[in-house]
């Protein structure tokens, strides 16, 4: 087996079309399972099978907990991608941080705006090793860059479709 290698660095090369261009897209269909309700006993499944979890109320919102809610899964992918675009803005520059680690912390709670439901997000980046004002840029820079902070900050393109 061959060893994972990073992604190519001229994902950071500027795009300078008009329109969004999808370089990748997945789907993840989420079935209800025994309690008809995808948050509380569902399923998610990838189109290619390589992603299967039981999703699961946790103990916090009344649920039995025992699997993966959707907060994990999005500090998860958040995490990851900002972890990704670190990595390659640090190989860009120079810059070794095989110890980097980056936590996201997703809290679901009460939306004061309109009463319902809402996600707040606190991502934690820690550079063992880099001088603090190089590790603010480096930071700054993957802010930018990150899909999912970018997401979090200014909001994605979002399509509701009922597709009976």
């Amino acid at each position: 087996m061959s060893r994972p290698r990073p992604p190519a660095q001229a994902l950071l090369d500027k795009y300078r079309g008009g329109d969004f261009q999808p370089l990748y897209a997945t789907s993840v269909t989420v079935r209800g399972g025994e309690a008809a309700h995808g948050r509380a006993s569902g399923i998610a499944m990838s189109d290619d099978g390589a992603l299967q979890v039981e999703l699961r109320l946790p103990v916090e919102l009344g649920g039995p907990g025992g699997g993966t809610n959707p907060e994990q899964l999005f500090a998860a992918g958040y995490a990851a991608c900002f972890h990704g675009a670190l990595s390659m803005l640090a190989e860009r520059a120079g810059l070794a941080i095989a110890d980097a680690s980056v936590t996201a912390i997703i809290a679901f709670g009460r939306d004061p705006v309109d009463g319902l439901f809402a996600l707040s997000a606190d991502i934690n980046i820690h550079l063992p090793g880099v001088a603090r004002a190089v590790a603010e840029e480096l930071v700054r820079n993957t802010e930018r860059l990150c899909p999912y902070a970018k997401m979090a900050q200014g909001g994605i393109e979002c399509v509701v479709a009922l597709t009976q």
